[in-house]
């Protein structure tokens, strides 16, 4: 039985920049198996970050987007007696980074009238910088988890 998912062991370093969080992200980014227009995609948006942000290389850029996304604490549902409960628990290395790759992608897509590449050059620099839809929703995450720190006891 072959494995679905490009797993941690059989995923390869991006040609261009030898990252693996960038071949992780090209993956996510993939739409029915094409992979040459993610790349495409993606590359294109990094020299799209290259020209507007000139001080940093664009792959320290998205590396920084991404780490930024990347939510501390999440509220995962859990039934106690009847009642379900938001129960704020600690988020695991692999789970943040694809919560944050996720994020990421889809405020890109839910933006509509620009290219691809141009959404996702912008959702970089503004996650780079702190904001932007991606960051709003780390934002929301980490306030739910604060609102209901009443039942952080429920964790197990």
């Amino acid at each position: 039985m072959g494995q679905l998912t490009a797993s941690k062991e059989t995923l390869k370093p991006d040609p261009k920049y030898g990252s693996l969080l960038a071949s992780k992200f090209i993956n996510c980014l993939m739409w029915n198996g094409k992979k040459s227009v993610a790349e495409k995609v993606f590359y294109k948006a990094l020299d799209l970050v290259g020209e507007k942000i000139k001080d940093v290389p664009p792959l320290e850029v998205f590396t920084q987007a991404v780490e930024n996304v990347k939510p501390n604490i999440e509220v995962r549902s859990r039934r106690v007696g009847g009642a379900s409960y938001q129960v704020p628990m600690q988020v695991n290395k692999n789970r943040q980074q694809s919560l944050a790759v996720r994020w990421i992608i889809t405020s890109c897509r839910e933006k509509k009238g620009r290219p691809m590449y141009e959404k996702l050059a912008a959702e970089l620099i503004a996650a780079y910088n702190r904001e932007g839809a991606a960051m709003t929703k780390r934002e929301n995450v980490h306030r739910m988890a604060e609102a209901n720190k009443a039942f952080a006891h429920f964790a197990w």
